[in-house]
């Protein structure tokens, strides 16, 4: 009669157990399924007209049809990204706020020793969506074209090379500080406020060099304006199919790509963040988004939440590294 209790009594806990599980998973179920019944905010922490804010608006555009909801697009540019940041950190975790980050935000955890957040237990990562590969470009009248010919020049001239970048502490300024390290090529940083101000100067002639985001470079490069000494990708850039990476050369491992993710405040419901990556990947498999994407200047890169901690731990690591070799601080 004992065991006959306490079988009565598990069969009832079981059932009150599967009974709640499934009540649970009914409800979560429902929460995806309502979602979104408001409008979407996409944060991107920087200003209009970069690449983050082109993808942005893009899959803004796609998800307000898919989800026929207002998916408005919110510029909240400052503090090197961490104004917006802390925007959708505070937010509520229901999805309805979002933020498209990239390079930046790792680049900022990796060298400044008192940080405003966390990106892996203060954000909610949703999935990797492309990247760009930084392009080391060279005015024509340097005669310089790849990165033997980079290394004798720098043996050769008396007055040192000097190169531009974005500005201090940009995945610009450190891949070209990871190609001196490989290297032990010298050469004067001249940092800019933007990557535009550095292109100008670069095909004028004013500097001799500059490493600036591929998918900029590519009509100079085209036009014979500027030559491209290596690209910052493992593999080659769709733009740019001719130009060798630095991999490619013998600096290996070399694979600093600027990357763009989407993320969202920490403790967001699986479930809401299943159905965001799944609308979004299925608005970048159409070939038409696809083409606009490639047009300003993204890679395909697509990954998961797991992916994207991985990049995140991985290139913080690798951030720190180069920062404490060269002496990067932020400015």
């Amino acid at each position: 009669m004992i065991f006959r209790s306490h079988a009565k009594q598990l069969t009832t806990v079981s059932t009150m157990a599967v009974a709640s599980a499934l009540f649970a998973f009914a409800g979560s179920c429902a929460a995806a399924d309502a979602f979104p019944s408001k409008p979407v905010r996409i944060v991107v922490p920087y200003a209009t007209g970069g690449a983050s804010d082109a993808l942005a608006r893009l899959l803004a555009a796609a998800l307000q049809t898919a989800w026929g909801q207002g998916v408005v697009v919110d510029n909240k540019a400052g503090a090197s990204g961490n104004i917006g940041s802390l925007d959708v950190v505070r937010a509520p975790a229901d999805g309805y706020t979002l933020l498209m980050q990239n390079s930046t935000m790792v680049i900022n955890q990796a060298v400044t020793a008192k940080r405003s957040y966390e990106p892996l237990t203060d954000l909610t990562p949703i999935m990797l969506l492309g990247l760009t590969p930084t392009a080391l470009v060279a005015n024509v009248g340097a005669n310089v074209g790849n990165v033997k010919e980079l290394i004798a020049a720098g043996k050769s001239n008396a007055k040192g090379l000097n190169y531009g970048s974005c500005g201090i502490g940009t995945p610009q300024h450190f891949t070209m500080e990871l190609v001196k390290q490989k290297t032990a090529l010298e050469a004067e940083h001249v940092s800019y406020k933007g990557c535009s101000p550095a292109l100008a100067d670069v095909v004028a002639g004013q500097i001799q060099y500059a490493a600036l985001s591929a998918n900029m470079v590519v009509p100079y490069v085209k036009a014979g304006k500027l030559r491209v000494i290596g690209l910052s990708t493992s593999s080659r850039y769709s733009q740019l199919p001719d130009v060798p990476t630095f991999e490619e050369q013998g600096l290996k491992p070399f694979d600093f790509s600027v990357w763009y993710a989407l993320m969202g405040p920490a403790k967001m419901p699986p479930d809401v963040v299943a159905k965001i990556r799944a609308d979004v990947e299925k608005i970048m498999a159409d070939p038409a988004i696809r083409k606009r994407i490639s047009e300003a200047g993204i890679e395909e890169n697509k990954g998961g939440p797991e992916d994207l901690v991985k990049v995140i731990t991985v290139d913080q690591l690798r951030y720190q590294q180069v920062a404490k070799a060269a002496g990067i601080k932020p400015e």
